[in-house]
């Protein structure tokens, strides 16, 4: 069995930015499940894996554009303290979900000064290259209910 549409597929990997620093690992975990075809992975790696079998072992680099996208400054702005409601206290590097027109969306903090906060909704990894190793470990055809519902029920299930 071959990785395609509607089938759920283990891995096992390891996610490296662009100086070799290690951002996200199954090491040590079960491997991630994923069902393939559904955008449960980032468009890139989803791609690369299409094809391969149990046992294949890749690397596979993910330009910005099939990853986390490409940074967009407009995602970066300043906003009055009071949008954040009761929050006691707001530091650099906290996330707040918000919801906007196209719904919700993480924002992460970059600066407080005053009454004022600056946020970024760009994905963290948004504008950056990312490198894996991958090891597909399993196969196997997806249940009715999985399919359904669009993604992997079950151990290692998680969207990434």
């Amino acid at each position: 069995m071959v990785v395609s549409s509607n089938k759920v597929v283990c891995i096992h990997y390891t996610l490296r930015d662009e100086a070799g620093i290690v951002l996200d690992s199954s090491s040590g975990r079960a491997p991630l499940a994923y069902l393939h075809g559904n955008g449960n992975l980032v468009p890139g790696l989803e791609a690369a894996l299409a094809g391969k079998s149990a046992g294949d072992k890749l690397e596979v680099r993910v330009a910005p554009e099939q990853g986390y996208g490409i940074r967009d400054d407009r995602l970066v702005q300043v906003v009055p303290r009071t949008k954040f409601g009761d929050a006691a206290e707001i530091a650099p590097g906290m996330q707040f979900k918000a919801h906007g027109p196209q719904g919700p969306r993480l924002m992460t903090v970059k600066r407080v000064e005053r009454d004022l906060v600056t946020v970024d909704a760009n994905h963290p990894l948004a504008g950056r290259s990312l490198h894996f190793q991958v090891e597909i470990t399993e196969i196997r055809r997806a249940t009715r209910e999985e399919l359904q519902h669009g993604h992997v029920h079950g151990p290692g299930s998680h969207r990434h």
